[in-house]
C-alpha cells in the first residue's frame, strides 16, 4: 500500500511495513532516507526496527563458523584441476653388453602400485569432502536467505519467550510467504541421544516442523504455516518423533 507520510511529505510504501527491510539494509537510498525521517517521529517503528536488527544479528552469529585452515582450503579447491606430472627419471648406467639390465624386484613394483592406489583414494576422498562441504555451505546460504526474506517481508512478525530450563526461543513468521523460522539461544543441551524438535500448533494438534540438535542455532521450519496458531518445542529421541512424547519446553504463539 502506498501512502503519503506526514513526516516525509512523499508518496511511498507504508513506512510501518518497512521495519524489517530497513534492519536488513534492503531499502534503496531514497526509501532508506525517507524511512529514517519517519523513525524520528515513530516510537513503535523505532522499537520494531531494533528488534529486527537484534534478531538478524543473532541469526548471523548462530550460523557463523570458523573457516577451515587456509592451506587445506586451497588444496581441496585445487584438487579437481591439478594434473599429475610425469615422474622425473634420473640417468641410469647402461648395462654392459651381454649382461641383462637389472629389474626392480616385484615387491618394489607392488609397493609403488599400492602407494599410487592409496594416493588416488585419498584424492577421491578429499574431493568428496570438498563437495560435501560446498553442499552444506550452499544449504546454509539458502536457509539464511529464506530467513532474511522472512524478516524483511512486509507482514513479518517475531515473538520471543524464555524456555523453562533456561535460554530463549524466537520465532519469525510471514503469512504472505507461508513460512517460519526459529532461533534458539542458550537452551540446555538436550543430552545424549536426544534432540530438540519443533512443532506447528494446528489448533492443539502438533505437526512436526524440524529438528534442532543443540540448544543454540537457527532452523527454517519445514512445511508451510497453513493456519498454524504457533510453534512448540519438545525434547525427543535423536531422529525425532511423529508426535510429542513429553511436555513442551517452549511455546510461542503467532499473533
Amino acid at each position: 500500500m502506498t501512502t503519503t507520510d506526514p513526516y516525509t511529505g512523499t508518496g511511498h510504501p507504508d513506512p510501518h511495513t518497512l521495519t524489517g527491510a530497513y534492519a536488513a539494509h534492503a531499502l534503496d537510498p531514497e526509501e532508506n532516507d525517507a524511512f529514517e525521517r519517519h523513525l524520528v517521529h515513530c516510537p513503535s517503528c523505532t522499537r520494531e526496527t531494533a528488534e529486527f536488527a537484534a534478531a538478524l544479528a543473532r541469526l548471523g552469529a548462530a550460523e557463523a563458523v570458523p573457516p577451515p585452515p587456509e592451506l587445506k582450503a586451497r588444496v581441496l579447491a585445487a584438487l579437481p584441476g591439478v594434473r599429475q606430472e610425469a615422474p622425473q627419471v634420473a640417468d641410469r648406467p647402461v648395462a654392459p653388453p651381454g649382461r641383462p639390465a637389472r629389474r626392480a624386484p616385484r615387491w618394489a613394483l607392488a609397493a609403488c602400485l599400492a602407494l599410487a592406489l592409496g594416493a588416488g583414494a585419498v584424492a577421491v576422498r578429499q574431493h568428496q569432502d570438498a563437495e560435501q562441504a560446498r553442499d552444506r555451505a550452499a544449504a546454509l546460504t539458502r536457509q539464511q536467505e529464506t530467513l532474511t526474506a522472512l524478516l524483511t517481508a512486509p507482514d513479518s512478525h517475531t515473538a520471543s519467550a524464555p524456555a523453562g530450563g533456561g535460554g530463549t526461543g524466537t520465532v519469525v513468521w510471514s503469512a504472505t510467504r507461508g513460512r517460519a523460522g526459529f532461533l534458539a539461544t542458550g537452551l540446555p543441551d538436550p543430552g545424549p541421544g536426544r534432540t530438540y524438535q519443533l512443532w506447528y500448533d494446528d489448533a492443539g494438534t502438533m505437526r512436526p516442523a524440524g529438528l534442532l540438535p543443540t540448544g543454540s542455532g537457527t532452523l527454517l521450519l519445514t512445511g508451510p504455516l497453513d493456519g498454524a496458531a504457533g510453534v512448540g518445542v519438545t525434547v525427543e529421541p535423536t531422529g525425532g518423533s511423529p508426535h510429542p512424547t513429553g511436555a513442551p519446553v517452549l511455546l510461542l504463539a503467532f499473533g
